[in-house]
Order: structure tokens, then C-alpha cells, then sequence
């Protein structure tokens, strides 16, 4: 199996890789080359920062926004993002200013404004799964798993039938976002311990 995690100057690259080679038993491309995406069986799309700045990261490899569209929207391949690698699936993004994402969940990204005050942001750490849906990756996931997030923008979908799972942070997040052959997953697998890596397991094993 070919699994490509995308290099465009933002993610967790090492700890994504080492996580999915560990699980696939196979080496992973780490790559900037659309050629490479195009031909991938398995798409990753990592991200940490702000997403204005990932979506100009993106768009700065020649080629590689349409390599991931004929790959994921046109080939139909099996397609994760991670933290702002999902958020950059969304319509736009509005932190520092509004800017366009590749548009295939429609929503938007918005500050986290949870409910009581006193929580922090950005929402850093351990916290549970909930509401989960019926969905392959997810089957082997319960109610109150822990997984590691760390963001201060959220994702809003327009049809709440692509939110997969949430985490509560004072009121409900999207934690797992997709539809057809995409997910997304807000939290960061690769740093989840035995949890994140069976979900990584079983996004491999997924056939859409």
C-alpha cells in the first residue's frame, strides 16, 4: 500500500510517519511532489498553525491542490486531515481574516467560544470522544475515548451529517469530520497513544 503525507511546510511530519509506518508495516512518502500524491492509494493531509498560512503553504507547491482533487474528488482514494489539514477541507477559514479552503465539506472555521470562561484557549490536551457516528474508522472507537487535541479554531459544518464525533469544551466540537471517501480528525492521531494509532490502523484498512 502507498500512503503519501503531504510536506508543505506545516504538521507534525516525523510523529505522522512514524505513526503510520508503524501501522501500515510499510515506509510512508513524505512528500511535496504532486506526481507522488497523484499516485498515492492513501492520502494524509497534516497541518499546525494557522490556517491562512497552511492554505498559502498548500497553494505555494505548483500543482499540488489540483494533484489532491483528481486524487481524492476524481479517483475516489481514501483521505485523512489532521488538525488544520482538516479544517483546510472546509469552504473558508476565518482566522486573521477570511480565506478560501478546498471546499469538499462545506462550513466554515471559526474561533472556539466555549460556554464557561474559564476554560483556555487554545483547547489543549486530552479529552473524549462523543456522539459518535456509524462509520468503519470509527468501530473500533467508544464514547470517552481520549484523544489529543490541540486548536483554538473549530469546524463548523453546514450539514451536520458530516460530523463523524465531537468533544465537548464547553459546548460540542467537531472531533471527526466526513463524507465519502474523506475524514478528517481534529485531534492528532499521532499523538493519541494506542487509541490514535488504532484509529490510523483502521483508516488503512478502510475501502470507501
Amino acid at each position: 500500500m502507498s500512503i503519501a503525507i503531504v510536506d508543505y511546510g506545516s504538521g507534525n511530519l516525523h510523529s505522522a510517519a512514524k505513526a503510520f509506518e508503524r501501522m501500515a508495516g510499510t515506509p510512508v512518502a513524505v512528500t511535496s511532489e504532486p506526481e507522488v500524491v497523484a499516485a498515492a492509494e492513501r492520502i494524509v493531509l497534516p497541518g499546525v498553525g494557522a490556517f491562512g498560512d497552511c492554505w498559502s503553504g498548500l497553494n505555494a507547491l505548483p500543482g499540488m491542490v489540483e494533484a489532491l482533487e483528481e486524487a481524492v474528488l476524481r479517483g475516489g482514494r481514501p483521505f485523512l486531515g489532521i488538525c488544520v489539514g482538516m479544517q483546510l477541507m472546509a469552504s473558508r477559514g476565518r482566522e486573521h481574516g477570511a480565506h478560501p479552503g478546498l471546499g469538499w465539506i462545506p462550513g466554515e472555521v471559526v474561533p472556539i467560544e466555549p460556554v464557561d470562561p474559564t476554560l483556555k484557549i487554545p483547547h489543549m490536551g486530552w479529552n473524549e470522544l462523543e456522539d459518535l457516528r456509524p462509520h468503519p474508522v470509527l468501530d473500533g472507537q467508544r464514547a470517552g475515548t481520549h484523544m489529543y487535541f490541540v486548536h483554538s479554531f473549530q469546524f463548523h459544518c453546514a450539514d451536520p451529517a458530516h460530523v463523524l464525533a465531537t468533544a465537548d469544551y464547553g459546548g460540542p466540537l467537531a472531533a471527526v469530520v466526513g463524507r465519502d471517501n474523506m475524514l478528517g480528525s481534529q485531534f492528532h492521531p499521532e499523538k493519541s497513544q494506542k487509541a490514535g494509532l488504532a484509529f490510523i490502523k483502521s483508516f488503512l484498512a478502510w475501502r470507501p
